[in-house]
């Protein structure tokens, strides 16, 4: 029963105890005296039940028939099993001829046991912005044709400050380890040191660790990672794309701005299309989108000298010095010239660096080392053994040694000793 038959019920049980008069009750009830009669009447032949909705627990006139309902929940676990109720609905009416809404079909395979849950998004809150400039600055690249037909597609990398929303931005072919570095270095040139990374899982930010290094308790690096530890720099991981949601609604915004802005300057390389955001677009846009921070304090460090920049800024690798004190990096050969003082022993560790402009310093214990590159290591002569002797059947001679020769002497006993003779 209803909220409305229910005061039904309990008004006319007051007016048969006799705490009311039906008029009064009527008026309570918003009915008229008549109606009111009628429910009376109808309360002290039935009591409380009777006062229910007639049409309650009863079948629809215009309901489907119970062998339609069978034949529908058997056609849809012979072929739409695992389909949804909209889908499974859709397809029964166009290809079986059994026309049913979605929501029917729903509620006859939940009462059958068709229990099918929906894919539900999972539960996000919305993370407040940082109180500091330069405390979280996400960094991400975006794939577009940002000149559309006039070249071909690239790369923008972005970085967006959480706090404040400031821009930097860089064109590059791909999202590479020197990509990264490149707009990294445009935003430490300006603002300074960042004091933490918010990126995605790529290789070239993070990496999961394998199980040697889970086995030693080691925190796995990437190159841009150790580039990062040098200057002192954090990077968080995004578990999601809505976790960085500010850059990532950032490039929403240059994919429709930026791409047509380069249209209307005529711009056709990604050269030009550089100088561009650096010199109008990028300006232009933090006038327009940057805020104040919450704080007004800095959390930037003080920018580096070139020096420090360059010396962070390259890729490291460990090297064994062969015995030959030879080092053998990728598919060259340096060979290790004689040191004064400080030199590598053989079958030793030595760091090899490359810089973004290719070129290699060898250092062992941090101090650098002499090399020249070589052609390739000589490939060692093979060792030449002896050929064995050929002997051929028709030369070899049998020989019959003489009586006299020692094999044919008979031994000091077999001479001495004399047996008996058998009988």
């Amino acid at each position: 029963m209803i909220a409305k038959e229910l005061d039904r019920v309990e008004v006319m049980g007051r007016v048969k105890a006799g705490a009311l008069r039906l008029v009064e009750a009527a008026e309570m009830l918003s009915l008229s005296y008549r109606q009111g009669k009628r429910v009376w009447a109808r309360y002290r032949v039935g009591g409380g039940e009777a006062l229910a909705h007639r049409g309650c627990c009863r079948e629809s006139n215009r309901g489907y028939g119970q062998d339609f309902r069978v034949q529908v929940i058997r056609r849809y676990e012979e072929r739409y099993g695992d389909f949804g109720p909209t889908l499974a609905a859709e397809h029964l009416g166009e290809e079986d001829g059994l026309r049913v809404s979605a929501e029917t079909l729903r509620r006859w395979l939940r009462e059958a046991g068709h229990k099918r849950l929906r894919r539900r998004k999972p539960y996000r809150r919305r993370r407040e912005r940082r109180a500091h400039f330069g405390e979280l600055v996400q960094m991400d690249g975006s794939f577009h044709d940002w000149l559309e037909e006039r070249a071909g597609r690239g790369c923008l990398m972005h970085m967006v400050d959480d706090a404040t929303s400031q821009a930097e931005a860089c064109f590059f072919p791909e999202e590479t380890i020197w990509a990264a570095v490149g707009v990294l270095r445009r935003w430490i040139e300006k603002y300074g040191i960042p004091r933490t990374l918010y990126t995605d899982w790529k290789n070239v930010y993070v990496r999961e660790a394998t199980e040697a290094e889970k086995e030693q308790g080691l925190v796995p690096l990437t190159q841009f990672g150790r580039m990062c530890q040098c200057l002192g720099i954090e990077i968080l991981a995004a578990g999601s794309p809505q976790a960085k949601g500010r850059v990532e609604r950032a490039h929403g915004t240059h994919q429709d701005r930026l791409v047509k802005k380069l249209r209307l300057a005529g711009i056709g390389s990604y050269e030009e299309a550089n100088r561009y955001l650096a010199e109008t677009y990028l300006p232009a846009h933090n006038r327009r989108y940057a805020q104040a921070a919450a704080s007004a304090a800095d959390y930037h460090r003080r920018r580096p000298s070139a020096r420090e920049l360059a010396e962070a800024f390259c890729l490291e690798e460990e090297r064994v010095v062969g015995a030959d004190w030879v080092v053998r990096y990728q598919t060259r050969f340096f060979q290790l010239e004689r040191q004064s003082r400080h030199y590598a022993p053989a079958k030793t560790r030595v760091t090899v660096r490359e810089k973004q402009e290719g070129k290699l310093v060898i250092l062992y214990r941090n101090r650098p080392l002499r090399f020249t590159e070589i052609a390739g290591r000589p490939a060692p002569k093979p060792k030449q053994r002896p050929a064995p002797p050929s002997h051929s059947p028709t030369s070899r001679r049998v020989v019959n040694p003489p009586p006299s020769h020692p094999w044919k002497r008979p031994f000091k006993w077999q001479t001495a000793v004399q047996y008996p003779p058998k009988t």
